[in-house]
């Protein structure tokens, strides 16, 4: 989406904010929640074509699984934002070829999973039914994928996941709402109508989802993977992760932007896998 018609769009449901600010609220929301890419391409179906296929229910929505069959230890994969399974076709090979018994999923609303709104704390919930099905040794996200998983660990805590990766994830879900109000331009009516909605959805304020926080109950080892110039998630993000997820170590980029997908940072992952 260009600039011009985001602020075209943030403008106008600040004006419908003067007449109801609940109801421009409510539009605020589904529309950051209304994932506009994410669904597979030709070309992405290829990477999942190898992979044995299985959908799971999650309260009457399908949950889209891929499982690449190994004997060593089970990992789980986690997606970000408008993406899908196919993102992690860059480090698939090196993971198959290590005897990994591999488990992607589809978020909400992503990929061949149900639904049509999407947020990290019902992804959390995805990431639960998947996790105690095929019980992970490790579980590794990337981006809102990563925040799901930590959410995921923090309210259903297994046993069987030693191990969690985060690459480029946001610390908190307040730095995420913001990013969206200040990208939008709402005013303060829709600003705090967001807020006031997700107190009465969820029952705890914005501030409370965080998720370096959430990280001080995790038993599991950590790798925090973040970028420098990351222009999605700030780097500021991985420090507060860092300072606050008490068994993990962070590796810091610089130049491999959001997605995290060079090449040098495959060894490392699989060597923090086998340690």
């Amino acid at each position: 989406m260009s600039s011009f018609v985001i602020k075209t769009i943030g403008g106008a449901l600040n004006a419908t904010s003067l007449v109801s600010s609940k109801y421009a609220s409510k539009k605020a929301l589904n529309l950051f929640a209304s994932p506009r890419k994410g669904r597979y391409t030709d070309e992405q179906r290829k990477v999942i074509s190898t992979a044995l296929f299985q959908e799971v229910d999650f309260d009457g929505t399908s949950i889209a699984t891929y499982r690449w069959h190994g004997k060593g230890k089970t990992i789980l994969l986690s997606h970000g934002w408008e993406s899908n399974a196919s993102r992690w076709s860059y480090i698939l090979d090196e993971l198959i070829a290590q005897g990994y018994d591999i488990i992607a999923l589809d978020g909400p609303a992503h990929g061949r999973s149900g639904g049509k709104l999407f947020n990290a704390l019902l992804y959390s919930e995805f990431i639960n039914v998947i996790a105690k099905k095929f019980q992970p040794e490790i579980v590794m996200g990337h981006s809102v994928g990563g925040m799901a998983s930590v959410f995921f660990m923090h309210n259903h805590p297994l046993e069987s996941v030693e191990k969690m990766i985060l690459l480029g994830a946001p610390a908190h879900f307040t730095g995420v709402f913001s990013r969206y109000k200040s990208l939008m331009g709402y005013n303060r009516r829709i600003s705090e109508g967001l807020d006031n909605i997700v107190l009465e959805r969820f029952g705890k304020p914005v501030d409370y989802f965080s998720a370096a926080n959430f990280t001080k109950s995790i038993d599991a080892k950590g790798l925090i993977i973040h970028d420098k110039n990351d222009k999605i998630i700030p780097y500021e993000d991985a420090l507060l992760f860092a300072n606050r997820y008490k068994n993990s170590e962070l590796i810091t980029t610089s130049g491999f932007g959001h997605g995290l997908k060079d090449p040098s940072l495959t060894p490392k992952i699989i060597d923090f896998i086998n340690s």
